[in-house]
């Protein structure tokens, strides 16, 4: 609809016969194949632009209705073809409003002068009263808000990252906020200052003031009844419902906030959910869920994590019944710096490692349990390797990842065994050896940090670390040409952002990348950190080979060699499906589950 004329006489005529009213006739603009028959009692105020209401539109599932305009105020609006706007309690004051929109039963919505639609806010994650370390975009992504939080002390890399991302924003500014086609806004209050792109939906909200509802092509956004969002952007294919109350927050890729939740200045990255809780200043990336009443996610960083109601971090025993699992993220602290002391299941994928005391000499043991008794401390070192829940977890959560293929933008690692892990797992043998070695092999019971380690648990944690390095070692060589041309890093330390795994030599040359001018624009970052995502395998067998050396004492990756590397992996494979299945009849012996529920769970372990 790009031609646009004046009324005819004889169409104000109908017009004002139908109720209708204009501070200035000459003001009102329509398509050329307008009719004025369906707009009735509305009041026109300023500059107002109209295409044709022609068609019926759905207004839900199997009712139709025509499009037109009634019992409305509207000031400096632009209204596309066959929108239906009715009972419009306050007014529509500059407002850009595409095509097929069914905008009903609104009090006000509203451009002013000072809007930002949430875009270009600086928020603190982690520290609720520090410093602004990650700014809001509609194209913020885990992995980029990670990086934006690890190097805030980099004045360079903050001062070019957020310079590029004001440009970004500055090139898609708008005089006035939008509705796009598609829209449907019903029995809602107030919107104002609100960018809301095609195919989404509002229903019963209280509130939405400066924010982005940013739509995917093929996952809209939906905010549902009592919802309060204030200054934060909510995008492709999430959801806002029950009463949820958001305050300078970015949700993104299938994240639901819903009964009740409240969350300040936090981050919603992929597949996350949140229900009757709270979060301040929390980084909840990738698969992290909360859904209860007591739950306070406060200045954390967290992937693939539950949390439990209270105390709790993992609320339930995670075995072969239909219950979630999850973990901290690697390195997660608390709002004021020190390190969890993290309970019983310390989980997968991003390698759970709080500090198990403040003691000096504290050693980190990935995959452990930690137990008390109100006396004492026990550690049971990487036995969590070999449960029902890992088990689970492995397999579960890339089949939870409910984005649309064709536009996810966090990019997301589901190795359970990586780089990242096996370098923690290499640390914690290293640990149990040297505690072996200096407390002496006859001890019953090892000190570490305060905590105490049995001698049983002890030599059994280094079979466990050990069985996990042969079997990564066997599945890469599997899975990969060890002999092909890898990357120069990879064989040093590994980072995850927020669910990116990467050489830490990587990620300082992102870094350099954006604080140098190399990369200029927010697509530039995509581009690159994508182009470093695919990279993953080449820096996987420039690691593994460095595994197999330092690890398994061969250099030989001859074909020979690399079968017996694959055997060897395969023997720990074997191992540990067995080790995951004594563990899944213990719980059955427990009177835990059915035994169909086992029987079913074995036939699964046996397809390995």
């Amino acid at each position: 609809m790009d031609e646009y004329r004046l009324l005819t006489n004889e169409e104000i005529n109908i017009l004002e016969e139908n109720g209708c009213t204009a501070e200035d006739w000459t003001n009102i603009n329509v398509a050329d194949d307008f009719q004025p028959t369906y707009i009735k009692n509305v009041n026109f105020y300023g500059e107002i632009f109209m295409g044709v209401f022609e068609k019926n539109i759905e207004v839900s599932n199997g009712f139709v209705r025509h499009s037109g305009i009634r019992n409305a105020t509207l000031r400096n609006a632009y209204i596309g073809d066959n929108c239906l706007i009715e009972n419009i309690g306050n007014y529509i004051n500059n407002y850009a409003i595409g095509e097929e929109c069914c905008i009903c039963n609104v009090c006000t919505m509203e451009t002013t002068a000072e809007a930002t639609y949430g875009e270009g806010n600086t928020i603190s994650v982690l520290n609720e009263a520090g410093n602004g370390n990650v700014i809001l975009f509609s194209g913020l992504t885990s992995n980029l808000a990670a990086l934006m939080i690890r190097n805030a002390a980099d004045k360079e890399f903050t001062a070019a990252i957020r310079g590029i991302v004001r440009d970004d924003i500055e090139r898609r500014a708008r005089e006035k906020s939008t509705v796009g086609n598609n829209v449907k806004i019903v029995n809602t209050a107030e919107i104002t200052n609100t960018h809301i792109s095609d195919n989404c939906e509002i229903n019963g909200a209280s509130r939405i003031s400066d924010c982005t509802l940013a739509s995917g092509l093929e996952d809209n956004v939906f905010i549902g009844s009592g919802v309060i969002c204030e200054n934060s952007i909510v995008t492709d294919g999430s959801a806002v419902l029950n009463g949820a109350n958001i305050t300078n927050c970015f949700v993104g890729e299938a994240c639901q906030i819903t009964n009740g939740f409240t969350a300040e200045s936090s981050l919603f990255f992929a597949n996350c959910y949140m229900s009757n809780g709270e979060a301040c200043a929390a980084f909840c990336g990738p698969f992290s869920a909360s859904h209860h009443k007591s739950t306070l996610l406060i200045g954390c960083m967290l992937s693939f994590y539950n949390a439990g109601s209270a105390t709790n971090f993992s609320n339930h025993a995670y075995k072969m019944g239909p219950i979630h699992y999850g973990c901290l993220e690697r390195g997660t602290k608390t709002a004021s710096g020190s390190h969890l002391l993290l309970p019983a299941n310390i989980g997968a994928f991003s390698v759970c490692l709080g500090k198990i005391t403040n003691h000096p000499d504290t050693r980190n043991l990935p995959f452990s349990y930690i137990i008390s008794d109100g006396r004492e401390t026990f550690v049971v070192p990487g036995i969590n390797i070999t449960t029902v829940g890992l088990y689970r977890d492995i397999r579960k959560w890339p089949r939870r990842d409910v984005r649309i293929q064709s536009s996810r933008k966090s990019l997301i690692n589901h190795d359970w065994l990586s780089p990242l892990t096996i370098n923690e797992i290499i640390a914690g043998k290293k640990t149990l050896e040297q505690m072996r070695e200096s407390q002496g092999e006859d001890t019953a019971f090892y000190t570490c940090g305060g905590c105490k380690i049995s001698r049983n648990s002890l030599e059994r944690g280094i079979r466990l670390y050990d069985m996990a390095i042969k079997l990564f070692a066997g599945d890469v060589a599997a899975g990969y040409d060890l002999t092909a041309e890898g990357r120069d890093c990879g064989t040093g330390e590994w980072g995850d952002l927020a669910g990116m795994l990467l050489p830490e030599q990587e990620e300082r040359n992102i870094v350099n990348a954006i604080s140098n001018g190399y990369l200029r624009s927010t697509a530039d970052i995509d581009m690159f950190m994508k182009n470093v995502n695919e990279r993953y395998g080449e820096y996987l067998i420039t690691f593994t080979r460095n595994i197999i050396a330092s690890q398994l004492g061969t250099d030989d990756l001859t074909e020979s060699g690399i079968e017996q590397i694959i055997q060897q992996g395969r023997a720990a494979k074997e191992a540990w499906i067995s080790e995951i299945r004594k563990d899944a009849e213990k719980e059955y012996s427990m009177g835990d589950v059915e035994h169909a529920v086992l029987e079913k769970f074995i036939t699964q372990l046996e397809e390995e």
